[in-house]
């Protein structure tokens, strides 16, 4: 098959509601995938931060054959070798208590919310429903976790959402404090918005939002699905910031490319589901948990700080690159979560770079998001920088040009 086949069928059968770049992926190998006609790209997207390990691990290859031969899903109405292993290598990287296997992270900060709730209506406070989230904020597609997204065109469609929530200004520590009260279930945020535009919260202000929780007995909710699991150079992103929420949804690189989401949660939370509250039939499957205990070993082998050093190397590549190119505004995110705001639409740099081969995104329409592979190399950062260097200047539109140079 080729694109333009691909292309084709997919018009014909899929819905449309994807706008996929016009790349047909043939392969990968570490950092890079393969397309027609031995075309290459470095992939500084890595499936939206799946695939931490890069593309053709060895050892994920050699899983995935072994585990072929074997079962590859029981239910869970049945106990398998994989599920409690990979659970309590969690619990050892975040200091929480319990973990639940879904399927995606839409699905865990289902759970979450779910379990807020639950647990207020079981200590007979059926008045504390409320869930708080923040501006910029992505939380998933559901209907619970949309009606905690904050985004308008996510929104929009289906409304009317789940009642109940509501938006406060992100790293506003006074909105917190005013805000959290007996009717408040939870407090909903992610460490580093990644849909957001990268935006970073604060340590006074997610300090303020555990005491606020702590003072009226909501449930903080620190979604890492996409800022967790090493990506910012920590196991978790609210690890720099002195804090243990109460819930954590995870999923991204968990299963390395196969759907697993888990959300980890401290014991008061998690004794508020009972057997029959809540469920999934394919969550925690044998295989999924096998990839993730391979994936979990790496951390706890010092994967996540190889992932620093990394990420501070690519932070000072691009923050000199901020200093000498005209329209870029700033360097924000951490570890290998990085992004460049722009004054302009970043679309035209996208499209650049899939033509010149690199794979990169944007998030916020005017943020370059860069989320590579931990396995990224300095050597490919060094091209990807020196790709932008070219590219934004060339891409950047006449009238922001203008506007640059008289500043």
């Amino acid at each position: 098959m080729n694109l333009q086949e691909a292309q084709a069928l997919d018009a014909a059968h899929l819905f449309q509601n994807y706008k996929r770049a016009p790349l047909l992926v043939t392969g990968g190998r570490g950092c890079t995938l393969f397309g027609e006609g031995g075309r290459t790209w470095l992939d500084f997207v890595s499936g939206i931060g799946v695939n931490a390990l890069g593309h053709g691990d060895d050892r994920v290859v050699s899983i995935l054959r072994e585990a072929a031969g074997s079962v590859l899903h029981t239910s869970n109405l049945y106990h398998h070798p994989y599920a409690a292993p990979a659970a309590e290598r969690l619990k050892r990287l975040s200091g929480l208590d319990r973990v639940f296997f879904a399927n995606s992270g839409t699905e865990v900060v289902e759970a979450a919310i779910k379990l807020a709730r639950a647990r207020a209506k079981k200590r007979g406070e059926g008045e504390r429903v409320e869930v708080l989230a923040f501006e910029g904020s992505f939380h998933g597609r559901t209907l619970g976790a949309l009606s905690a997204t904050s985004t308008e065109k996510y929104r929009a469609p289906f409304e009317p959402l789940v009642p109940g929530f509501r938006f406060l200004p992100f790293n506003d520590e006074g909105a917190i404090a005013s805000a959290v009260g007996p009717r408040t279930a939870a407090v909903i945020l992610e460490c580093v918005q990644g849909e957001g535009g990268l935006a970073s919260a604060r340590p006074t202000f997610t300090r303020a939002v555990r005491e606020a929780c702590d003072r009226t007995g909501a449930a903080m909710i620190a979604d890492e699905i996409q800022c967790g699991l090493g990506r910012t150079g920590r196991p978790f992103a609210y690890q720099k910031h002195g804090v243990l929420p109460d819930l954590v949804p995870v999923a991204k690189p968990l299963g390395l490319g196969l759907p697993l989401g888990a959300l980890l949660a401290r014991e008061p939370w998690a004794a508020a589901f009972a057997p029959g509250d809540h469920g999934t039939t394919f969550g925690g499957n044998p295989l999924a948990c096998r990839l993730a205990i391979e994936f979990l070993d790496r951390l706890l082998g010092g994967l996540a700080e190889v992932v620093g050093e990394t990420g501070a190397y690519f932070h000072t590549r691009l923050e000199a690159l901020a200093a000498s190119t005209p329209g870029v505004l700033e360097v924000r995110g951490e570890g290998l979560m990085l992004g460049l705001a722009l004054a302009f639409d970043a679309g035209p740099v996208v499209d650049r770079a899939l033509e010149e081969g690199f794979l990169v995104n944007r998030t916020a329409g005017t943020v370059l998001r860069f989320l590579p592979p931990f396995v990224v190399g300095r050597g490919e950062i060094d091209r990807l920088v020196e790709f932008l260097a070219a590219a934004i200047p060339a891409c950047t539109p006449t009238e922001v040009a203008g506007t640059l140079s008289r500043a």
